[in-house]
């Protein structure tokens, strides 16, 4: 398989230069960084909640981990949690489970970055399979997904 067409549709579509990358299988945020030779604070991961019944992308560096009560608390919602792969698999059926990319996949569903994601150079992130990735420049990245900036992350 290779980079989803959408996903390079969308990035030609606004200008944005990449490059594909193209590995063996990988199944965690961590695995694939190590297989790129990069810090996990460059890979750029996607976990999906449901607050209050709707699905919300947060987007944060391989290294960290989502504290669910601050994503609540930002949101105002009275129920967070991490989608199901039913949910997933409805809501993001152009991907394979566990490799969604880190981009806004439709108005209308709020997309959160973690303020960690926020670095130098280029983010990595899946680009809708096990196989396959995306090195972007982080700014051109921010510019088109353009995610509210909240900071829902441990701080290791």
């Amino acid at each position: 398989m290779a980079t989803a067409t959408w996903v390079r549709n969308e990035l030609e579509e606004r200008g944005v230069h990449y490059e594909e990358l193209h590995y063996g299988d990988v199944y965690t945020a961590q695995e694939l960084a190590a297989s790129q030779h990069i810090s996990g604070h460059h890979l750029a991961k996607v976990v999906v909640v449901m607050v209050d019944g709707r699905p919300v992308e947060l987007i944060l560096p391989a290294s960290r981990h989502v504290h669910l009560d601050r994503v609540k608390e930002l949101l105002d919602s009275h129920d967070v949690r991490l989608a199901t792969e039913a949910e997933l698999e409805e809501y993001f059926a152009d991907c394979e489970l566990g490799a969604i990319p880190a981009l806004r996949h439709w108005q209308g569903v709020a997309v959160l970055m973690d303020e960690s994601m926020r670095v130098a150079g280029e983010i990595v992130f899946p680009a809708g399979t096990h196989r396959d990735a995306v090195r972007v420049n982080f700014h051109d990245w921010f510019d088109l997904v353009q995610p509210r900036v909240e900071s829902f992350c441990d701080t290791r």
